[in-house]
């Protein structure tokens, strides 16, 4: 194996410098965590469907759990009136966006809607496009939490300034609005977007499968991850980098690559929106969405992205440092066949020649004290993830 670096010294540079002053409008300050209707159901939304995963958000533990956006993503508009209003669709939402939202509120949840900055939306619905007062105003009016702002039909549009636009208005309506940047990482918003938005996307459109990819830009969990890698330094408290919502329990991915997946945007502080159907999912996959230990890594008020530290072909280490002073640890395994990793400890930024005890995060059981290094058996596109608590 070789390493990518001796990161201890670096770790603890990158932990002194980190952007750790809290987001000035206090949201956000951990990942948003919530469900997102798109990924399993696109333009097939309703408002039954909209109350049902609400209700299955809490009937499953989600809730509890931390998942508290409910957002409807494209295709609940259908047109403006002639003052220039946005009109949800009457069949599909017959009570309405206001008494949705109010109804998701009783629930203890908060409700997140979409749009575009462009004249339409990517399903041609309309966009914000010359009405972004208007908007933000309307959805403060029907309690709206949550904004994802896509990039659809925006030719001639400056991608920062048409965001900023949005920004101040949501900002302006008197309600806190978390602001979901969603233009697919084109224009490197991580390099501009803190302080416009409060997340934004930093890769392309996830598909439901491991290694594939589409002439349109869609792309599988393992692209994601290697597009997410090297963006650690840009992420923090009230801005993350998002590298999409949620394939887990969709059914193209296996057992061992769902808890990957969702292993990787826990070490990445990703927002965990969650993009399956919530009342038919799986006990194994409620399983995986409500492992408290992982999703503690996800939330943890340091707010660190986490890091490759070696790579070995098709083993890997990642790092994410976290608030109580341990590491959580991924041993990614990328191959065909199950294969030991190691970890050693100069890698994820301890003292090489230390003891830490060791607590495997999804078996949730203490594995040991180690010296020096932790290694164990990998399977194939899976990750072993532990929490490593140094002993002093």
């Amino acid at each position: 194996m070789r390493s990518l670096a001796r990161v201890g010294l670096a770790l603890l540079v990158v932990l002194l410098m980190a952007p750790l002053a809290r987001a000035g409008d206090g949201l956000a300050l951990t990942p948003p965590m919530g469900w997102n209707s798109w990924n399993k159901f696109g333009c097939n939304v309703s408002e039954k469907l909209i109350r049902d995963a609400a209700d299955a958000l809490v009937s499953s533990g989600m809730k509890d759990t931390g998942y508290e956006y409910v957002v409807i993503d494209d295709c609940w508009q259908v047109r403006r009136d002639a003052a220039g209003k946005i009109v949800a669709d009457p069949e599909r939402f017959p009570s309405g966006i206001k008494a949705l939202a109010d109804a998701i509120h009783a629930k203890g949840l908060k409700f997140g809607i979409y749009s575009d900055a462009g004249s339409m939306t990517c399903a041609k619905r309309p966009g914000s496009k010359g009405h972004e007062t208007q908007d933000a105003k309307i959805y403060a009016e029907w309690g709206v939490d949550y904004l994802k702002y896509d990039w659809c039909s925006t030719d001639g549009q400056d991608t920062r300034d048409s965001y900023a636009k949005m920004s101040r208005a949501l900002r302006a309506s008197g309600r806190p609005i978390v602001f979901s940047i969603c233009e697919w990482g084109n224009s490197k918003p991580w390099t501009w977007a803190q302080g416009i938005g409060h997340l934004w996307r930093a890769t392309g459109d996830i598909q439901d499968c491991w290694d594939c990819g589409a002439s349109w830009g869609g792309m599988g969990v393992v692209h994601i991850i290697d597009l997410m890698a090297d963006l650690y330094a840009f992420s923090g408290p009230g801005h993350w980098n998002d590298p999409d919502m949620l394939e887990v329990g969709n059914h193209g991915l296996t057992l061992a690559e769902n808890r990957a997946h969702f292993s990787f945007w826990a070490l990445f502080a990703a927002p965990l929106m969650a993009g399956n159907d919530l009342q038919s999912m799986k006990p194994e996959i409620r399983d995986i969405l409500t492992n408290r230990e992982v999703i503690a890594v996800d939330q943890d008020p340091l707010g660190m992205q986490g890091r490759k530290v070696r790579d070995a072909g098709a083993h890997e280490v990642w790092v994410k440092p976290l608030a109580d002073g341990s590491r959580a640890v991924i041993l990614f395994n990328r191959g065909s066949e199950e294969s030991p990793i190691a970890a050693p400890w100069e890698d994820i930024g301890l003292f090489p020649g230390g003891k830490a005890l060791v607590r495997d995060l999804w078996k949730k059981a203490d594995v040991g004290s180690f010296t020096g290094r932790f290694e164990a058996k990998v399977e194939p596109h899976g990750v072993v993830m532990v929490k490593i608590t140094p002993q002093f």
